[in-house]
């Protein structure tokens, strides 16, 4: 069970949702304590916007690692919305001075593929996001690094309960056998139960 403390969720979202460092590290604490085994944060700007920037995604790490067990992998996003510019992307990558275990890569966006490479090449395992309703899934069976990724996350944009489900199979069945790789399954809003009842 993977925790995904924050999202890309933001105070306009509601004032329980963690967005510094210190409230991040609460939250995925709180939620390891209840069985979570892995933890994804979005290393938040004081304002509340995803960032890439290495002295923010530095002061979440640590705070969520003081506050975890070794044995626990934290990972972060690397969302376009994050940082639009795929050339800037790789770029914060390569600055970053404290490194998550791994990173989430969405494979429709323009740059996946450098993206992951910066990543693989600084020694952080891969999580491939594959979004229903893209072409992610084509783009990533394609991709000489899908072996290479430590897992697929299969993220069901669809928030409607009633066609969800169908969704979220539509979208594994265009995966196949993913390249071997474990497949974690999300679904979002209103359509995280029906899926995660698959």
């Amino acid at each position: 069970m993977q925790l995904c403390a924050n999202g890309a969720r933001g105070s306009a979202d509601g004032a329980v949702v963690p967005l510094s460092p210190e409230a991040v590290a609460d939250s995925a604490a709180e939620a390891v304590a209840a069985g979570a085994t892995d933890v994804h944060v979005h290393p938040k700007t004081p304002c509340g916007r995803d960032t890439l920037s290495p002295r923010v995604l530095s002061a979440t790490l640590e705070a969520v690692r003081a506050r975890l067990p070794a044995r626990v992998p934290v990972g972060v996003t690397t969302g376009a919305w994050a940082e639009p510019d795929p050339a800037a992307r790789v770029a914060r990558i390569r600055s970053w001075t404290v490194l998550p275990d791994h990173a989430s890569v969405n494979w429709h966006e323009p740059g996946a593929e450098e993206t992951a490479a910066a990543l693989l090449g600084r020694g952080v395992a891969v999580e491939a996001g594959v979004w229903s309703g893209t072409d992610g899934a084509d783009r990533f069976l394609r991709s000489p690094l899908a072996p290479k990724v430590l897992r697929v996350l299969a993220e069901v944009t669809d928030t409607d309960p009633a066609t969800a489900r169908g969704s979220a199979r539509a979208l594994l069945t265009g995966l196949g056998t993913a390249h071997g790789r474990p497949v974690l399954l999300h679904g979002e809003d209103g359509g995280a139960w029906p899926v995660l009842r698959l």
